[in-house]
């Protein structure tokens, strides 16, 4: 994971193209340059560097001409500068994990592009084993000129980028369609002119203007820049006395990414033969606790699943360096997302390496995910005898995460629920990795007879089940859906679901899991993977005929029987808030008790930042 930032500052931002922003008043935020570079340092603890590039008016012509500063070179020449010059200054932190060689970010190539990345190129772009995608995405993107949207869209991985064109004057920024990497925007405004872009806003901001009264009409600082590619065309006003930059959204330049954002099923509704086969099915699963004749899209699934699972672990791609640590963790609940995905990487990765499957709990031992964790691995177990299982328990009290509280409200903005909050913070502890393991021992019987000792994870790539739910029908008001309108309305439930994780939940996700310096991965949404379900009817998804931990998420619950998993496939959806129990203790904090919250429609109430 790494941190990305630029900040355009002394140029007149034309956003004509765009949709129209919202209506005063604006949120200020008081914050320093240092605070950027502090904040995104979270991300990347590798390194951290900046490049600066200065415009101004050429009076002799109608062109912009651009001079090139390292950092800390020509700051005085900058304030001895007419009013006219504008200032481009790039910002990027590493938290390297492809490659042989250390790279520090943001990359400058020979002919004075300038890229800071934040993702990963699992396909699309051809890399051999030894290579950095960042260094490599620069060389092809500088081999193709003009043709930057098309380059972006060839990338199979979650990425982010900032990047200034040399040769164009152009500044291009943006990110992947299902927006699997957070990238911030401040378009300019009277209280604060300048452009921002920033992987996450920064924890010593100061907030004015947001108070109780104002707190739910206010238009925030930072956004979630919207998915897709941008540029800034830059040039000089007809006066010839400012800069000016022109802002325009750009096409995909590949079909799939279309077919995928438009999110489209062939197969909504079943025909009556369809509803035969799917009520022979239910007999055949409930007389013999097999797998019905739809099996063969599990399997479809499944394939498909260990293939995204391979390409996010494959250590020959993952930069070491001098460390040798557990690669590899799994947010891990014991439930049906976390235990298909840890089946997955014992197949995928080298039986030499131990796995550290991460869980919160706010209630000790008597947390529901506590609870399916340890019921988990000893399925697991069943199923992976040789590998080393570290279920790493990671105890919190809210009422003493004061500093990490904060922490939190600063990373999940622009989101300020109390829902966001309690997901938030679970996640930012779970990427933490400071907890407690059970020491094993040869004469071992339970588990609790053994010694807990202290323990942090050092792996810094985590597996997450983001994805899941949305497209296998996995939470309440799908089902609510289905009663109320069959299976249309459940598709378009779905469909909403999918086009708008970008804004729901991939941004705020990203924000905490990277403060760790820690990159999470999200194997439900590979590329291949939303376009195997896709294809899928979607009776073969979902079967809401049947009762809950069996019909929701049906097609996942085949796969888990696949691996074996066969108690976990029984199991009910439970969301993070809820199995950690973080939501009981934030209800009765902050509202008094479970019932007044449920009352107050907790979730979406919003917080008030400190």
């Amino acid at each position: 994971m790494c941190g990305i930032a630029v900040i355009v500052s002394g140029v007149r931002i034309e956003l004509s193209t765009l949709q129209s922003l919202s209506e005063p008043p604006f949120e200020r935020l008081q914050f320093s340059v240092e605070d950027v570079k502090s904040v995104l340092g979270q991300r990347g603890p590798d390194n951290v560097g900046e490049k600066k590039i200065h415009l101004r008016p050429n009076c002799a012509q109608e062109s912009v001409t651009l001079s090139v500063f390292e950092a800390g070179e020509g700051a005085c020449e900058l304030e001895n500068t007419t009013s006219s010059s504008g200032e481009l200054h790039f910002l990027g932190s590493t938290l390297q994990l492809r490659g042989t060689n250390p790279i520090v970010q943001p990359l400058v190539d020979s002919s004075g592009n300038i890229l800071a990345y934040n993702g990963e190129v699992f396909g699309g772009i051809e890399l051999n084993s030894y290579d950095n995608d960042t260094e490599v995405l620069l060389k092809t993107l500088e081999s193709v000129k003009s043709s930057v949207p098309d380059v972006l869209s060839m990338i199979k991985g979650p990425w982010a980028i900032i990047y200034w064109q040399e040769s164009s004057r152009t500044l291009w920024f943006g990110k992947d369609a299902f927006g699997r990497r957070s990238l911030l925007v401040h378009w300019p405004t009277v209280e604060d002119p300048r452009f921002l872009l920033s992987s996450v806003s920064p924890a010593s901001s100061v907030a004015h203007g947001l108070d109780a009264g104002n707190g739910n009409s206010i238009h925030r600082f930072w956004e979630e820049l919207p998915c897709g590619v941008y540029s800034i065309s830059f040039g000089v006003s007809e006066s010839g006395l400012c800069i000016r930059g022109e802002v325009t959204k750009h096409e995909w330049g590949n079909t799939m990414w279309k077919d995928l954002i438009e999110w489209e099923r062939n197969f909504v509704a079943p025909r009556p033969e369809d509803l035969s086969k799917l009520s022979f099915g239910r007999i055949q699963e409930e007389k013999d606790n097999a797998l019905s004749t739809s099996s063969v899209f599990a399997q479809t699934v499944l394939v498909v699943l260990k293939e995204s699972v391979r390409r996010r672990t494959s250590l020959h791609s993952i930069f070491q360096g001098e460390k040798e640590a557990v690669p590899v963790a799994v947010l891990f609940s014991g439930g049906l997302d976390s235990m298909i995905l840890t089946a997955l990487l014992d197949q995928c990765l080298d039986p030499k390496y131990e796995v550290d499957l991460l869980n919160v709990s706010f209630d000790g031992p008597n947390a529901p995910d506590r609870i399916s964790a340890k019921a988990g691995i000893k399925e697991l177990k069943k199923i992976a005898p040789l590998r080393r299982w570290k279920l790493v328990e990671i105890d919190a009290e809210l009422s003493k995460l004061t500093f990490e509280t904060k922490r939190v409200m600063s990373l999940i903005n622009p989101a300020d629920t109390y829902m966001d909050l309690n997901i938030g913070t679970a996640l930012w502890l779970a990427a933490c990795g400071d907890g407690w393991i059970h020491e094993e021992s040869e004469n071992q019987t339970v588990e609790e007879d053994n010694r807990r000792i202290k323990y942090k994870s050092e792996a810094r790539i985590l597996l997450v089940g983001a994805g899941a739910d949305e497209q296998c029908a996995g939470y309440g008001r799908h089902r609510t859906k289905y009663r109320n309108g069959s299976w249309v309305a459940l598709d378009q439930e779905m469909k909403l679901d999918m086009q708008r994780i970008w804004k729901r939940n991939l941004g705020r996700d990203d924000r905490c899991i990277a403060d760790n310096g820690k990159e999470g991965r999200f194997p439900f949404l590979d590329e291949d993977v939303i376009k195997t379900l896709l294809d899928i009817p979607l009776w073969e998804i979902a079967d809401f005929e049947q009762p809950s931990g069996k019909g929701d998420k049906k097609i996942l619950r085949q796969v888990a029987k696949l691996l074996g998993l066969h108690e976990v496939a029984k199991m009910p959806k439970r969301a993070i808030q809820f199995g950690s129990r973080i939501a009981r203790e934030s209800n009765r904090k902050n509202f008094g008790s479970n019932r007044a919250a449920n009352q107050a429609s907790a979730g979406s109430v919003r917080f008030q930042s400190p």
